[in-house]
């Protein structure tokens, strides 16, 4: 993870300063964009797999991203977000109280743009399954200079 770069001075993205968190989460973003797009330049498919908490986030990867972006957002509901976390090895566990709260607040922000995906009744090979079939179809999002013209 890029962040994990940050050696001296991090500061967890729901930590505080929260207006040093939210540098840093940016910082974050912009370089994860920037890899996606030499990654693709080179012929990949770049995934970037990181929780886009609000419509300001998501614009800086659509403005960066430009048509190349698409945004999936794997939504099988609070319970089955706990009850996922709770199989997992201790190590791979997150503990999060805020589920009802982020969604709320994706969905507010930016609940008409992307793929929502309810993966809720899904096994993992059957996401992705889905998502090789339909992403670049479903998830597609206008770029923002498109949206500012």
């Amino acid at each position: 993870m890029v962040s994990g770069m940050v050696v001296s001075g991090h500061v967890w993205a729901l930590g505080e300063p929260a207006d040093e968190a939210a540098r840093q989460i940016r910082l974050c973003h912009e370089n994860l964009c920037a890899l996606a797009t030499n990654l693709a330049n080179a012929g990949f498919t770049p995934v970037i797999d990181v929780v886009v908490p609000d419509l300001a986030n998501l614009d800086g990867f659509r403005s960066a991203l430009g048509d190349r972006l698409r945004l999936v957002v794997l939504d099988p509901g609070t319970d089955v977000c706990v009850s996922r976390n709770a199989t997992r090895p201790p190590i791979e566990q997150f503990f999060f109280d805020g589920y009802d709260g982020l969604h709320a607040t994706m969905q507010t922000g930016f609940g008409g743009l992307g793929w929502w995906l309810d993966t809720s009744a899904q096994t993992c090979d059957e996401t992705v399954e889905q998502l090789l079939t339909h992403a670049d179809e479903r998830a597609r999002v206008e770029p923002l200079a498109t949206l500012r013209t």
